[in-house]
């Protein structure tokens, strides 16, 4: 495990913050940190890095504590908390020269950072004027500079348009499947990390409800069909009697589990034969709500 935390947590006077958490992040893995705003996701970033001072538990980094390796750990991540420490004056290459400066790296490492992040045509240009994506981007430019073998990122979506997330997260991928490197994102966007992700943390208030990989978190947040009949009720039942599964009915919709393209089709073409008519039929993904509701309905 690259990260290993035993019973962490933390308290900021009268609230606990983090609560016994028990963090287990493989090596080669995009663990996505998952929970609302307030879960406390951030305040365990902080520990992690060490930006916060440790009150219980212990955290264990490249299976090395970091209470005693505090030095040598930290000097092989590297970090974005929320938005990027960037100076808006300077060009994209300026502010990776300038830390380079400060790191004692290598100054051809940024022509290498510039490209790894696609910012090479913008490289003289101002930080000032680049587009939210292109700020993430350089972040994290500067975050890889000394070459971290983990990457830690608090919310790098955050703001971002459609485009920026896309550029973001094919980074991340290429980042691990490319250059062997681990990265551990907090997201409060369900659908956004389990696009990207190899692992899944999931925290609330603290607590770590659910922990593994991608595909036990899909057995969880299987998406649904949803349907809006003429009839709910009896389109409902019809279809049970049909032998599908049909998991929640209201006033408007009823849900069914979604399994294929075709599956969809044959629900339509079935309702539509047997004199049912379908205002709308469509696939839905659950979001962390309803997960958090199933985590702890099943807990």
């Amino acid at each position: 495990m690259v990260i290993s935390t035993e019973g962490l947590t933390f308290t900021f006077g009268h609230q606990q913050v983090v609560k016994s958490l028990s963090l287990n992040v493989p090596e080669g893995s995009i663990y996505g940190f998952l929970g609302p705003n307030g879960a406390g996701k951030t305040t365990t970033i902080k520990l992690l890095l060490n930006l916060l001072q440790m009150q219980e538990g212990s955290i264990r980094i490249f299976d090395k504590d970091l209470k005693s390796n505090r030095i040598e750990i930290l000097s092989q991540i590297g970090s974005l908390i929320e938005q990027p420490a960037i100076y808006a004056h300077l060009t994209g290459k300026e502010n990776l020269l300038n830390r380079a400066l400060l790191l004692q790296v290598p100054a051809s490492r940024v022509d290498d950072m510039l490209k790894l992040v696609h910012l090479t045509d913008a490289a003289h240009k101002k930080a000032g004027q680049y587009s939210l994506g292109m700020k993430q981007r350089l972040g994290i430019a500067l975050a890889l500079l000394s070459d971290p073998k983990l990457l830690i990122l608090d919310e790098p979506t955050n703001g971002l348009d459609p485009n920026g997330i896309i550029e973001v997260r094919e980074l991340l991928i290429k980042l691990v499947t490319k250059h062997n490197k681990t990265v551990f994102i907090s997201s409060h966007l369900l659908a956004e990390v389990e696009r990207m992700a190899t692992h899944v943390g999931i925290i609330n208030y603290g607590e770590l409800l659910f922990q593994g990989s991608i595909k036990d978190l899909e057995g969880l947040s299987q998406p649904l069909v949803q349907i809006e009949t003429d009839n709910t009720v009896d389109a409902a039942n019809f279809l049970t009697r049909n032998h599908f599964n049909v998991t929640e009915v209201n006033d408007h919709h009823f849900f069914t589990p979604y399994t294929s393209k075709q599956q969809m089709g044959e629900i339509n073409a079935l309702l539509n034969k047997n004199g049912f008519t379908i205002y709308s039929i469509n696939k839905q993904q659950k979001d962390l709500e309803k997960l958090f509701l199933d985590i702890t309905q099943t807990a």
